[in-house]
């Protein structure tokens, strides 16, 4: 007879108990609400490029 081979011990880190943890979380607030929660509602808007919304509400008159 052959000898049996030796399984693997599987172990959990801190890091999977946490990304585990994240995912619970998040099919969580999907089922909640329906859809995915975003974490940024606000999406970034470049300095540089020209907003003509932003220009008129400087102006003195208010842009008329």
């Amino acid at each position: 007879m052959r000898p049996k081979k030796k399984q693997k011990k599987l172990r959990i880190t801190e890091k999977d108990f946490m990304l585990a943890n994240r995912r619970a979380a998040r099919l969580e607030d999907i089922a909640l609400h329906g859809k995915p929660t975003a974490f940024r509602p606000v999406r970034h808007a470049s300095k540089k490029t020209y907003s003509r919304k932003k220009f008129k509400s400087n102006l003195p008159d208010g842009g008329e």
